[in-house]
């Protein structure tokens, strides 16, 4: 879901995407994004491979943020280098139309096998795309050990 009005964040400040949401790739290969994602992605929006065979998809203000962040990153390092070159290189910029549709590029549709069903995650100032039932298989494999988590992941967070 992305907070709008409603939670006291007015355009331009940062959303909050929520929640699971089941879609449908077209034949095209287009996706209809979720109503409640529209609103914040409606100016454009940037898609590109993600950690675990996922699709990450940034507001386009948010990858402008990011690759900002990204620029810093010393050219000497090997490991930079890599990183960036496959963000990067996977990278697309993308306006959906009045519907809330866009293309996922076919690069990045066969980086994270995604033919029909899919499962869209809200991850806060960001989106993943996931194969349906590789989401699925991800969470079946995941859930227990956040359940039986004692010690903290993040430092100050539940």
């Amino acid at each position: 879901m992305a907070i709008g009005a409603d939670w006291g964040f007015e355009r331009g400040e940062t959303a909050m995407f929520l929640g699971t949401h089941m879609q449908r790739l077209d034949d095209k290969g287009r996706l209809i994004l979720p109503a409640k994602f529209r609103e914040e992605l409606a100016e454009g929006l940037v898609i590109t491979r993600g950690q675990e065979h996922c699709l990450t998809l940034f507001p386009a203000r948010e990858f402008q943020s990011i690759h900002e962040q990204m620029r810093s990153a010393p050219l000497t390092s090997k490991d930079a280098r890599d990183y960036l070159r496959v963000f990067l290189s996977g990278a697309s910029d993308e306006q959906p139309d009045k519907q809330g549709r866009f293309t996922v590029p076919q690069l990045l549709r066969k980086y994270a096998g995604l033919d029909r069903d899919v499962a869209v995650i809200g991850m806060g100032n960001r989106v993943e795309i996931w194969d349906s039932s590789t989401w699925e298989q991800y969470l079946e494999q995941t859930e227990q050990g956040f359940a039986d988590r004692a010690d903290e992941v993040i430092p100050g967070v539940i």
